[in-house]
């Protein structure tokens, strides 16, 4: 049986969703960062449809292909995605390079960090050089951080959001940025940084306000120019691993949280978009924490993660928190399972998650290399066919939506 008829459009469809009321069926997302396909499984997922595009990565590091709009189209994808640039004076270009006797791809960022690829193994980049390993407290307070509010970073962008927003009836998404947190051990290195939370909190303090400061910069700009336009902004950093979280949650409080919740507060008051944070990871303890500093929605909900359980998040957060993602066991079963079982896991998940709305459906985190075609369109095609709600009028939503 053909799934009821769509009533909203998809940017209705999101806002509903996120002001925890039922749309006419489940938002639908692919296509950021963190919610993003490899560049080998969309490769995979083009040969398996029979169609022929270039490929272009939007994301280097993770190796993220942008998805064309007849793939979207095809996955009723309900979000479409607009991204600030680097400065203007930025090059960012990928160089070859040759250390142990190997082959790499590297990239150095505007923060001076080098990730790098290997050319034998070429699926992501990781850090190869922390420009911050061995400085001092000095060293931080003098250390060049790019110019957050440089005008190159922004060029186009408005015309960009209007053209989406004038043109189309999809919701508006901004790419990740706000990454307080995770920026300071990029720089430093994690285990260098870890041992800071103990033996030099002051340190750790001291990288924190440059990295926020950067941020309020960038916002002040980003906002200046789209903040009446996006619909979500998306910012975080990972706090949790497989297990729970990966420092001791009293350092969190006193030292990273002040600085997330006045960039929260700061976004907050200079636009209505929801705001989406990201973390991995068994996050459970810290979702009280992340509500206090203002975000809308969590992502990427990880399921198979200590104390993630969807029930349990949706009765006790469900009425306060958007989940965006937590559709499957990415780790277990959309790579290995058959593609019936993956539309099972989904319809069971929906099942959970739909109720009161409150849920924007994606994988948790991107789809990695490897994953079948066949896992992939089962994933979607069932968030589609399982996702809608019962029958009901939507006039009402979409009227309040458009006013």
């Amino acid at each position: 049986m053909a799934p009821p008829s769509e009533t909203l459009t998809s940017r209705e469809r999101l806002l509903t969703a996120l002001a925890h009321r039922e749309p006419d069926r489940v938002p639908i997302d692919l296509g950021g960062n963190q919610t993003g396909i490899h560049r080998l499984a969309y490769a995979a997922l083009l040969e398996h449809l029979g169609w022929q595009e270039p490929i272009e990565i939007m994301d280097a590091v993770q190796q993220l292909a942008r998805p064309s709009e007849a793939v979207l189209e095809r996955l009723h994808v309900d979000t479409r995605y607009i991204h600030a640039g680097a400065a203007a004076d930025f090059r960012g270009d990928i160089v070859p390079a040759h250390r142990d006797g190997r082959k790499w791809h590297d990239l150095v960022d505007e923060f001076g960090v080098r990730w790098s690829m290997p050319d034998d193994a070429p699926l992501y980049m990781d850090i190869t050089h922390h420009p911050l390993a061995d400085a001092s407290l000095d060293d931080v307070r003098a250390y060049p951080f790019p110019c957050g509010d440089d005008p190159g970073r922004f060029a186009g962008l408005r015309e960009r959001a209007l053209q989406i927003r004038r043109d189309t009836p999809y919701a508006l998404v901004g790419g990740i940025c706000g990454v307080v947190y995770e920026i300071c051990w990029y720089l430093r290195g994690l285990e260098r940084w870890f041992l800071d939370m103990v033996e030099q909190p002051e340190f750790c303090a001291a990288l924190l306000d440059r990295t926020l400061e950067f941020w309020l910069d960038w916002f002040d700009a980003y906002l200046r120019e789209v903040g009446d336009l996006v619909d979500v902004i998306m910012i975080g950093d990972d706090l949790a691993g497989q297990r729970g979280p990966l420092f001791q949650p009293a350092f969190y409080r006193a030292v990273v949280q002040p600085r997330q919740k006045r960039l929260v507060q700061f976004i907050r008051a200079r636009t209505s978009a929801r705001i989406w944070y990201h973390t991995c990871g068994g996050c459970r303890l810290y979702i009280p924490d992340l509500l206090d500093n203002g975000i809308d929605a969590l992502n990427p909900v990880q399921i198979s993660a200590a104390d993630m359980d969807p029930q349990a998040l949706k009765s006790e957060f469900g009425a306060r928190l958007t989940f965006w993602g937590g559709a499957i066991d990415a780790q277990h079963v959309l790579p290995h399972a058959d593609a019936a079982t993956v539309r099972q896991h989904v319809r069971r998940h929906l099942e959970i998650w739909k109720p009161g709305g409150g849920y924007v459906f994606n994988n948790v985190h991107n789809i990695q290399a490897g994953i079948p075609a066949e896992n992939i369109l089962a994933l979607y095609d069932a968030a589609y066919e399982f996702g809608f709600y019962a029958a009901r009028d939507t006039a009402a939503a979409s009227t309040t939506l458009n006013a």
